[in-house]
């Protein structure tokens, strides 16, 4: 897990540290930074309108409890859908960028298919859907364990986080998994064997994404973090 999270620092540090990294970064940033605003305002909605919906009305002595448990689901469900959807689409819009910095990270000769920038969000687009459909699962069964009372809430927030951050690895490994060619099922067994490093790797990157500012950085630093880790690793 520490490695994972000094892999990411040191992507973050790689990525600000550079100057031919820098120079991509800033292309990202206006688009970055109109999809946060727009995702964050639809985050917060979304927080709000599940507390409203389970918050359970009443003076008994488990009310306390459950609203404080409710709260911790909703916070965990508004920040895990506003941080998915913020890399997910982000990764499709900004494909090609991310392709540059993971390319001028390991200096690797590219196995998988270049192409234009559209066919390259295509392709991020379709290597997304398989994790979706992984993580319909997780989801289901977070929302079955609210069915039972106080543990049940806990159960679901531990259940709704853990599958995020699993998400969030597909998400973040697709720039340097493409360019190595790597498909579904090698993308499934690297997050396998190397479980708890993605989970401090992504668990750091989606602590970050909570900060203003600093989380138009999670995505370009994710890439080159990992790039780098790869990088290191190969040889």
């Amino acid at each position: 897990m520490f490695q994972g999270m000094l892999a990411y620092i040191g992507g973050l540090k790689m990525l600000l540290a550079e100057a031919h990294l820098r120079s991509v970064l800033w292309q990202m940033i206006g688009v970055l930074l109109l999809l946060m605003l727009l995702l964050s305002a639809g985050s917060f909605w979304l927080s709000s309108t599940l507390m409203e919906q389970f918050i359970p009305a009443g003076d008994a002595w488990y009310v306390s409890v459950l609203e404080w448990l409710v709260w911790l689901f909703s916070t965990l469900m508004a920040l895990v859908v506003g941080a998915l959807s913020y890399m997910t689409l982000a990764s499709v819009i900004a494909a090609g960028w991310l392709d540059t910095l993971s390319a001028r990270t390991d200096g690797r000769a590219e196995t998988g298919e270049a192409g234009a920038w559209w066919q390259q969000a295509a392709r991020s687009l379709g290597n997304i859907v398989m994790p979706l459909l992984q993580f319909l699962p997780y989801a289901l069964g977070s929302l079955l364990l609210l069915l039972i009372p106080v543990i049940g809430t806990a159960l679901a927030s531990a259940l709704w986080a853990y599958a995020g951050l699993r998400l969030l690895g597909f998400e973040i490994m697709d720039a340097p998994a493409s360019r190595r060619g790597w498909g579904w099922e090698q993308r499934k067994q690297e997050l396998q064997q190397h479980r708890w490093f993605y989970i401090g790797f992504c668990g750091i990157a989606a602590l970050m994404l909570m900060v203003p500012v600093l989380n138009l950085l999670v995505l370009p630093a994710a890439v080159v973090g990992l790039s780098r880790h790869y990088m290191l690793r190969d040889e």
